[in-house]
């Protein structure tokens, strides 16, 4: 099956979000952003600071509400879905992974992952070996039973991937999830998180400001003037 015959996981149409300012003015973040995501398709997300990546991410994660156009998810329009169906969507479709862990500290990297599977559902002892099978694949077969507290930065933020994918969600958002390491630390984290997003085929919308990261990813959009632009065609339009 070729990509043209992929339906998108994620796309962004026409995203325009503004922020009131005072009593009169406002603050316009987005214009017209647009993107698609396919599946096992890893992008990056650029632009500088105060940008809008953080709130692009959102509003696809369906966290927030665009100020008009339309996010859809598998075919399925977010402005059309209830609130409750919008909480299964992100629940069920979405994982996310941000620059500061938010691991549980009192427990072990296996339990932090073990439960949001069962949170979803999922029996105990099977959680259990797909937390195994995850953590594993992140290079902590070895720490599986530390504490938060016990692991490095750089394996502390491997466990919060892996929890951000233990229910096999069809879309990853991840918000600078090497922006707190040093960059050897930074680098392997994120090899291990391209091979773990590779193997489940999720499609992954990667904020960060490192832009030799940036450059290993299969393509990169920039926020530019209210805009996604592909970095490519700046570059040609540059």
């Amino acid at each position: 099956m070729s990509d043209d015959t992929l339906q998108a996981a994620l796309e962004l149409h026409n995203i325009v979000r503004i922020f009131k300012e005072g009593a009169m003015g406002q603050l316009e973040i987005f214009r017209d952003a647009s993107a698609a995501l396919l599946p096992g398709e890893i992008v990056a997300l650029v632009g500088p600071s105060g940008a809008g990546k953080s709130s692009l991410l959102h509003i696809a994660g369906l966290l927030e509400a665009p100020t008009s156009g339309d996010v859809v998810i598998g075919g399925q329009l977010a402005a059309a879905m209830k609130d409750d169906q919008r909480t299964a969507i992100r629940r069920e479709t979405i994982g996310f992974v941000y620059q500061a862990h938010h691991l549980l500290p009192e427990f072990t990297a296996l339990e932090n992952v073990v439960i949001p599977q069962m949170i979803a559902g999922v029996k105990k002892k099977d959680a259990e070996v797909e937390a195994t099978r995850l953590l594993t694949v992140m290079g902590l077969e070895g720490r599986i039973s530390h504490r938060p507290a016990q692991l490095s930065g750089g394996e502390q933020q491997r466990v919060a991937i892996a929890r951000a994918l233990a229910n096999h969600p069809r879309i990853l958002l991840a918000d600078e999830p090497t922006g707190n390491l040093d960059p050897k630390t930074a680098a392997g984290v994120f090899e291990a998180l391209v091979k773990l997003v590779r193997s489940e085929g999720v499609a992954a919308l990667i904020a960060t400001h490192n832009l030799e990261l940036a450059a290993k990813m299969d393509r990169a959009l920039v926020l530019h003037e209210g805009r996604l632009i592909d970095a490519g065609e700046l570059a040609r339009q540059g």
